[in-house]
């Protein structure tokens, strides 16, 4: 089995956090795919975002926010 790193990105309303997470590759398996551990941080800071908590998600990721602009 083997490791890499990667980002991925969760948006919540008009926040989007990058979280960075190590893939696991396996012979014989779907992969890559994420261990347990890396799924619940995806969904720790999915959870912080929509209530509203930046502070939280942004321990666990960098944390930006979505403007619109106006063409």
């Amino acid at each position: 089995m083997t490791k890499t790193h990667s980002q991925k990105l969760v948006r919540e309303g008009r926040f989007v956090a990058e979280v960075d997470v190590e893939l696991l590759h396996d012979e014989g398996s779907w992969s890559p795919y994420l261990s347990m551990d890396e799924a619940l941080k995806l969904d720790k800071v999915r959870a912080a975002l929509r209530a509203g908590d930046v502070k939280s998600a942004s321990k666990l990721a960098r944390v930006f926010s979505l403007t619109p602009i106006a063409v």
